[in-house]
């Protein structure tokens, strides 16, 4: 299937493509285009939007929270791994104003907005990020497993 969002991806518009290859759809292929024209693009192509204004798979709020788009393609396609839903934790907090924000989420968004800055275009972007949300969900299951954050000691 084909996947639509807006150009210049950083945390959200990474993140769910890693989701959507790796739990959704393994053969989906994806389009960048202005933000401006994702919805009309989804309807040439029948790609399905997301992370855009318009698009079901977008940001919603519920019970005073702020949700973001990742958190959005959990609910549609009834994702419930432990590890995922606290990786979406950690997106959300890179993403969106939330209380609570977990302390892995700073160096999420820094890490998101370097790899933006320094690749020729998304695709490239997703190439090199996906390892990035391999790791996080490897420690996010550890930390389920484990029920405990992970410390690493310098010493």
């Amino acid at each position: 299937m084909k996947w639509i969002t807006r150009e210049k991806a950083r945390v959200d518009r990474i993140a769910c493509p890693w989701l959507i290859q790796k739990f959704v759809d393994p053969q989906a292929v994806f389009l960048f285009v202005p933000k401006d024209r994702v919805m009309e693009e989804a309807k040439k192509t029948g790609a399905i939007p997301f992370d855009a204004p318009g698009a079901e798979l977008y940001h919603y709020k519920e019970g005073g929270s702020e949700f973001v788009s990742f958190d959005s393609v959990i609910k549609k396609y009834h994702l419930t791994d432990h590890a995922l839903l606290e990786l979406a934790k950690i997106v959300r907090g890179a993403d969106a104003t939330i209380a609570d924000t977990p302390p892995e989420s700073p160096g999420l968004e820094a890490a998101a907005n370097g790899f933006n800055r320094m690749t020729k275009d998304d695709f490239e972007n997703m190439r090199l990020q996906f390892p990035l949300y391999d790791a996080l969900y490897e420690y996010c299951k550890a930390k389920v497993t484990e029920g405990k954050v992970i410390e690493h000691s310098l010493k």
